[in-house]
């Protein structure tokens, strides 16, 4: 645990606004359990400033069921952040919005927790660098690889012994595309670690390691081809594929339609397709996804991106009024993320 910072004066309500846009991610990329993230093209918005009462206002269709009092988790993280600087901001005028989906495996919560930190964070003035905020959000969610990747964008490979965590950011391979197949029905991250062994044998440890390692490397260093040898896992993902119609057969037979390879996306139960950029048989690829969802009964959203560079960005804005949308300028000023 951080320690406190010297108390700070209290901000008052004010013209200050922060807006932070932070990028969904994929997490294990198979082998690499909890160790192992990637950030995604799509996104996360938190807007907030002091208020003289709580005021928390949601948008757009991924946010169903989230609260809107002091129970929200971005309200609670930011008092965390404040809490820990030595401020009082007890009251906030918030707007959260977000392109990612809920419960999909695609690090919406880890999104919800970086957008909370570096947004109040932000808001007193940045007591906190973002080595320090890495180490908080890797305690709220308790493995580093989602909110690592959210934070600092790219590929991030990561650790946490319980106490502090480690990550070094990598650029991602060029020419990787990426091919996410969204089921419309929610897994929860507790049903799918659920399903785990509590304990696994040596064979299977060491087979994870072996792959983990050779996966980095590759992507490290853009030998895209390994990966169709490297994305083999025994640790999570057979015992996942019961609670996921389909992904047996996509991860068995992708790579005979043009794939490099198909892994679960986090805890599911979103599956990524790894494919190389400009490879032929691109449209073969999502019609064999197609059918293959098809014939599980499972309605599922297809969507190529490719792996996001950029970590999360925080604007500091002195303006009057309400706090606007954070990911207006985003969809503006890029709107090729919403491919």
């Amino acid at each position: 645990m951080l320690e406190s910072k010297q108390p700070i004066v209290s901000p008052p309500p004010g013209t200050r606004e922060v807006r932070a846009v932070v990028p969904a991610s994929t997490a294990n990329l198979g082998p690499g359990f909890d160790s192992l993230g990637m950030a995604l093209p799509l996104f996360a918005g938190v807007s907030m400033k002091g208020a003289d009462r709580t005021r928390i206002r949601l948008s757009g269709p991924n946010l169903t069921g989230v609260p809107k009092d002091k129970s929200n988790l971005v309200y609670e993280v930011a008092q965390q952040v404040f809490a820990r600087a030595g401020v009082h901001v007890p009251e906030l005028e918030i707007v959260i919005e977000s392109d990612i989906p809920l419960t999909r495996g695609l690090g919406s919560s880890a999104a919800a927790i970086v957008g909370a930190l570096v947004a109040a964070n932000g808001l007193i003035g940045g007591a906190f660098d973002r080595d320090e905020l890495f180490q908080m959000a890797a305690a709220l969610e308790r493995h580093p690889d989602n909110v690592g990747a959210a934070l600092y964008g790219g590929f991030v490979a990561a650790a946490w012994d319980g106490t502090r965590a480690q990550a070094i950011r990598l650029e991602p391979p060029p020419g990787l595309l990426l091919l996410a197949v969204i089921p419309s029905f929610e897994l929860s991250t507790k049903a799918a670690r659920g399903i785990l062994p509590e304990q696994v044998s040596l064979q299977d440890a060491v087979f994870n390691l072996s792959h983990s390692s050779l996966l980095t490397a590759a992507l490290a260093s853009g030998q895209l081809d390994a990966l169709r040898h490297v994305l083999k896992d025994r640790l999570h993902q057979p015992y996942r594929t019961s609670m996921i119609p389909g992904m047996s057969e996509l991860m068995q037979g992708a790579p005979d339609h043009g794939a490099l390879g198909a892994v679960l996306s986090g805890a599911g139960p979103t599956l990524l397709i790894l494919a190389r950029e400009g490879d032929s048989g691109r449209d073969e690829l999502e019609r064999y996804v197609r059918k293959t969802m098809d014939a599980a009964g499972v309605r599922a959203e297809l969507r190529w991106m490719k792996p996001y560079p950029r970590g999360a960005e925080v604007t500091v804005l002195e303006r009057e009024g309400a706090p606007e949308s954070p990911l207006a300028a985003e969809r503006a000023e890029r709107p090729e993320v919403r491919t």
